[in-house]
């Protein structure tokens, strides 16, 4: 059996256990904080990293693409290359673009750190570059990429909520309101899939505040 290491608080973890759970997998989750990772399986000490037959895996992106190819039930990419091509180029904006760029706001918007106004000012004049371009790719029709669930959508469902409120406590707007997000996820969330990761996720962000005061 799959085990998935890491916690639920993370946006990355979530996105790998969305994709198990997609596709029906079992699977082991493993309670691992930042600082209590397995080196040998995640040599940055990063999370989510799984543990196969095969040995170790880490990172999110080669995680679920491994999963992909390797249990083809539900797929979560479409068959033809050129459309499953299109679907990781979303993934890639979402997650190089948005979420790694508004990552460097979240010490002060989640967790009382503090982020200087140069950072500020220059975070949000990539992220003003950078949503117009992603807003040329997403389809929201329902889904991210189009009419089918796919991995893009197990990151965006993990990502935009994160980007949303990020963005909304720092500079006092949505950086994302120009795109149809809050009913893309009031969408996503009456996926069983999703409300199990969300109400996971809610807890172990509880339990992860709890443990850093």
């Amino acid at each position: 059996m799959l085990k998935l290491c890491g916690f639920s608080a993370s946006n990355y973890y979530n996105k790998v256990k969305l994709a198990l759970l997609e596709k029906n997998l079992p699977f082991e989750e493993v309670l691992a904080w930042l600082g209590e990772t397995d080196r040998s399986a995640s040599p940055l000490g990063k999370v989510p990293y799984i543990i196969t037959d095969a040995g170790p895996l880490c990172e999110s992106e080669p995680i679920v693409e491994y999963i992909e190819t390797t249990y083809r039930q539900s797929p979560l990419l479409p068959a033809d290359p050129f459309q499953a091509a299109k679907v990781r180029e979303l993934i890639t904006f979402l997650e190089l673009y948005l979420e790694l760029t508004a990552r460097e706001l979240y010490p002060e918007a989640f967790f009382g750190g503090k982020v200087s106004d140069k950072v500020k000012e220059r975070q949000r004049n990539l992220l003003e570059k950078y949503v117009p371009a992603f807003a040329k790719l997403a389809k929201f029709s329902p889904y991210i990429a189009g009419d089918t669930f796919t991995l893009a959508d197990c990151a965006a469902v993990c990502h935009l909520p994160l980007i949303s409120s990020c963005t909304k406590i720092i500079y006092g707007e949505d950086l994302l309101a120009s795109l149809p997000v809050k009913d893309y996820l009031k969408a996503m969330s009456e996926r069983p899939t999703v409300q199990k990761v969300n109400a996971e996720r809610k807890a172990n962000t509880e339990l992860m505040l709890s443990r850093n005061k």
